[in-house]
């Protein structure tokens, strides 16, 4: 089963085939899931009947939305929004709308899914203890190691696995950093794929693992690897977001006249030392009535700017998206992700004191994270 996921770690992620809502969460199918049905009723079929493996497969894939339920009403509970679960492949995962507020509210959603899994394995248990031997027996005993494997195996301390979200929450809640919390419950991840790859070859060398259990063994230690190294990736890039900081970062402006070709307001710009300044448009009165946009300045050839007014490569303030002066960090992010290829106005007392380039911040981010 995968962790449960946060908006910000989960975008880009289609989440696949709606099927409705279970308790009020939008659910959702990846057609992957169809190959597994297929693979596990072929596969077991052929060693205990395919009607039984097609049973263990529709019980197992239950098992998973139980697991994922376990997180989706934890959060809930604890005023965490979820945008859905979805079934996949190699489990499921429940993506939220916001992080863990605090570490307690982090450990409890991370234990919750492993728990119902637990849960599961004893209550398959005692169901297949009181049973004859018979189909439903095989199918009970099969639900039940499958979920005491998904239980331990989910509570390993490493990222993406729930266990890992327990480990960051510790980290979390000890060192009160919930970015150092992620890093190291991500490098812990790494040890754990890595070590699910070595066991899946020597598990088949020794003789318990078939081809396909291998198979299996090596996309989970695949998928852990990947997603423990996107983690770390999240929080090197967590570290940087206390650097936005508007009123640093803000280019001061420098205005030309109304009707100023550009390669004179350009010329103007470089002998008053104002060369890095973001150029406007005033008025006869020296009011700003225009940004000039440093994208569409660029799409103009050199030989051309001389005939160009800057009054045709600019957007009227009210155009202009704007950031008020004093943001930083994780609040300017989230202003400047409504348009990551734009410029803002920064605003002070509803006066226009300077000019933030979306640009500029992700080449400040790029520079400090590659020297990381």
């Amino acid at each position: 089963m995968e962790p449960t996921v946060a908006g910000p770690t989960s975008r880009g992620r289609r989440p696949g085939i709606p099927l409705g809502r279970v308790l009020g969460f939008p659910l959702y199918l990846r057609w992957s899931v169809l190959l597994l049905v297929g693979l596990v009723t072929l596969l077991s079929g052929q060693l205990i009947g395919y009607e039984i493996g097609f049973a263990f497969v529709v019980c197992l894939l239950a098992s998973v939305l139980l697991h994922e339920l376990g997180h989706a009403l934890t959060a809930r509970r604890l005023g965490i929004g979820v945008r859905g679960i979805t079934l996949e492949i190699l489990g499921g995962y429940t993506e939220m709308e916001r992080d863990a507020p605090n570490p307690r509210a982090e450990l409890l959603v991370s234990l919750a899914g492993p728990a119902v899994s637990l849960l599961l394995g004893v209550a398959g248990l005692a169901v297949a203890v009181v049973l004859p031997d018979g189909g439903v027996r095989q199918v009970a005993i099969l639900v039940t190691m499958a979920n005491l494997i998904v239980a331990v195996f989910n509570a390993l301390p490493g990222l993406p696995l729930d266990g890992g979200r327990a480990l960051r929450a510790a980290v979390w809640a000890v060192t009160g950093n919930q970015q150092r919390g992620t890093a190291v419950a991500a490098r812990a991840g790494q040890v754990v794929g890595a070590g699910t790859g070595v066991a899946a070859v020597w598990l088949y060398v020794v003789g318990p693992v078939t081809e396909f259990g291998l198979v299996l063994m090596i996309l989970v230690a695949f998928s852990l690897w990947q997603g423990a190294t996107v983690s770390a990736r999240v929080a090197r890039l967590s570290g940087l977001v206390p650097l936005i900081d508007v009123d640093r970062l803000a280019r001061p402006i420098f205005a030309v006249p109304t009707g100023t070709p550009l390669a004179e307001a350009q010329r103007q710009a470089a002998a008053a030392g104002a060369g890095e300044s973001a150029l406007a448009v005033a008025d006869s009165t020296g009011r700003l009535v225009a940004l000039v946009h440093s994208g569409a300045v660029e799409a103009v050839p050199a030989a051309r700017r001389p005939w160009v007014p800057v009054d045709s490569v600019a957007r009227e303030l009210s155009a202009v998206r704007s950031v008020p002066a004093g943001l930083r960090g994780a609040d300017a992010l989230r202003v400047l992700q409504a348009d990551p290829a734009g410029e803002f106005l920064v605003t002070a007392d509803d006066q226009v004191v300077g000019v933030l380039r979306a640009a500029d911040v992700s080449r400040l981010l790029r520079a400090r994270g590659a020297g990381q």
